[in-house]
């Protein structure tokens, strides 16, 4: 019998540490491109949904009515929906909360008007990702906008894992209009190393603030360099061990429901818990092209005039 429990205690240790260190991951994408302004954002749009469908991923999206321009930048988040992805609410204006000049009244009119021109769109979700993760430079602000909230039936679309994609997508964009190939590649390499890096340290501070590694979700945006590298992205966390899982499974774990007091308010829900518990070594703003030029250049990889 000594023996039988011996292994029965094994296996129950065994099966505890492959839970505990197991990674979700699931994709999200803000802003929404428009025919009207990019040339290419319907060819874009195909490239990533299509990276979706090969991999069976279901995503997110969360459009800013003034990145989708017109009816034909909501016929492409028709695509969105008719592929089976949630979609969610980013703004009308996408403007910040975080900043003096944005009203709490004028915020909220502005989610209003987006509300009104996508909550008819299939696969709709009353969920509002904040632009710029900012959510009030003021506790007014932040209170009043939760109190908002929560009377009108939405839920704070929150990310885990944030990243510098939009600064990314800046160079590969700049180097692939010069007809600089190769270079684009190497930057679409070094943002795929990026994604995964910023994953590893989001999960690990998850882990020392939550106890645990939470059903992650990531921001990203509908760009050139995404419309690219879907694919790559998830065959490359797949190689890690990490699954992926739909933002609305997600959004169920109790992470996402969490009001931090911090101010200003937003950032990643992982960041911002970790900032009211205290844990210091922060780096704010937690994540911006600061970061990651110094390694592009270095590398050769900046185009010029986006040195500094």
């Amino acid at each position: 019998m000594t023996g039988i429990f011996k292994a029965l205690c094994g296996l129950l240790f065994a099966l505890t540490c492959s839970f505990s260190f197991s990674q979700t991951i699931s994709l999200t994408f803000d802003d929404g491109l428009d025919p009207d302004r990019q040339r290419d954002a319907a060819a874009w749009n195909r490239e990533i949904l299509a990276g979706l469908k090969e991999a069976d991923v279901k995503a997110m999206v969360f459009p800013a009515l003034v990145r989708i321009g017109g009816e034909a930048g909501l016929d492409l988040i028709r695509e969105w929906a008719a592929q089976g992805h949630a979609v969610g609410n980013h703004t009308a204006g996408h403007r910040s909360l975080a900043s003096p000049q944005v009203s709490l009244e004028d915020f909220i009119s502005d989610v209003g008007k987006a509300d009104a021109a996508l909550s008819r769109l299939p696969r709709w979700k009353p969920m509002l990702r904040f632009p710029y993760l900012k959510e009030g430079d003021t506790a007014a602000k932040r209170d009043g906008m939760r109190a908002w909230m929560q009377a009108h039936g939405y839920r704070t679309a929150a990310v885990s894992i944030d990243a510098s994609d939009w600064y990314y997508n800046q160079v590969f964009s700049a180097l692939a209009e010069r007809g600089a190939t190769q270079k684009a590649r190497q930057v679409e390499d070094a943002y795929i190393d990026h994604l995964l890096d910023r994953a590893a340290y989001y999960d690990r501070l998850a882990r020392q603030v939550l106890g645990y590694s939470p059903p992650h979700v990531m921001l990203l945006h509908t760009s050139r360099i995404n419309a690219a590298a879907v694919p790559m992205i998830i065959r490359a966390f797949r190689a890690r061990g990490w699954t992926f899982v739909s933002p609305l499974e997600a959004f169920e774990d109790p992470v996402y429901s969490k009001q931090p007091d911090t101010l200003p308010a937003g950032e990643s829900i992982i960041w911002a818990s970790a900032k009211a518990r205290g844990v210091q070594g922060l780096r704010y703003p937690a994540e911006d092209s600061v970061y990651e030029e110094p390694g592009l250049k270095a590398r050769g990889l900046l185009p010029q005039g986006m040195e500094k």
